[in-house]
């Protein structure tokens, strides 16, 4: 994974924003890019003068993240559960995944798609299953660039803050990423479970 992560940070470095574009796109068909450390390190670039602004960077990264579902929900849709169960195993996705994001998928909704944005591995093949349920390509679309939004947003202004600093703090990001991401995780279920409440007492008023 780490050679992987510093094929994806060369690329960036030496051809910018294609790059960026590039790796984001291979961290959504399920290559271990480790987005979670990418996405800061491009921020830092910024703060560098190495990549040109931080909203072209912004958007770069999240319509990478849009190329790279979207190519797995087509592989959803039209390979179906035969083609994952045969070669999900070359992007860490079996049939035991499939089924863990089907019961998410049947509790939550389209909404699970802006869940799955903040998880490791799911984040990265999440449109597998959406396209093999079929679910309409508007929340999709709408769920996966909320979601992108908001984690590589993040992410890359945090890394701009931290500039020449990020080296010292990676490490940290390693340790403490799933804890900081599971936070997030919470605060969006229980946004989602807010709002339904809400508009169920609407209806029923």
């Amino acid at each position: 994974m780490e050679h992987l992560q510093q094929l994806v940070l060369g690329l960036i470095d030496h051809y910018g924003l294609p790059g960026l574009f590039v790796g984001m796109t291979l961290g959504n068909i399920g290559a271990p890019v480790g987005a979670e450390i990418v996405m800061p390190a491009a921020g830092a670039l910024v703060a560098t003068g190495h990549l040109p602004n931080v909203w072209f960077t912004i958007a770069a990264a999240v319509l990478g993240e849009l190329a790279g579902q979207s190519i797995g929900y087509a592989v959803g849709r039209f390979g179906g559960r035969p083609l994952v169960e045969r070669y999900g195993k070359y992007v860490r996705f079996d049939h035991a995944h499939l089924d863990k994001v089907d019961a998410f998928f049947d509790k939550y909704g389209t909404f699970a798609i802006f869940i799955c944005r903040f998880v490791p591995v799911i984040r990265g093949i999440v449109g597998i299953p959406a396209g093999i349920v079929e679910m309409p390509l508007l929340p999709f679309y709408l769920w996966t660039l909320a979601g992108s939004l908001v984690f590589c947003g993040g992410l890359i202004w945090l890394g701009m803050a931290l500039g020449n600093h990020l080296d010292q703090i990676t490490p940290w990001i390693h340790k403490f990423g799933l804890g900081i991401l599971g936070i997030v995780v919470l605060a969006a279920i229980g946004y989602g479970v807010y709002v339904w409440a809400k508009n169920r007492n609407k209806v029923q008023a």
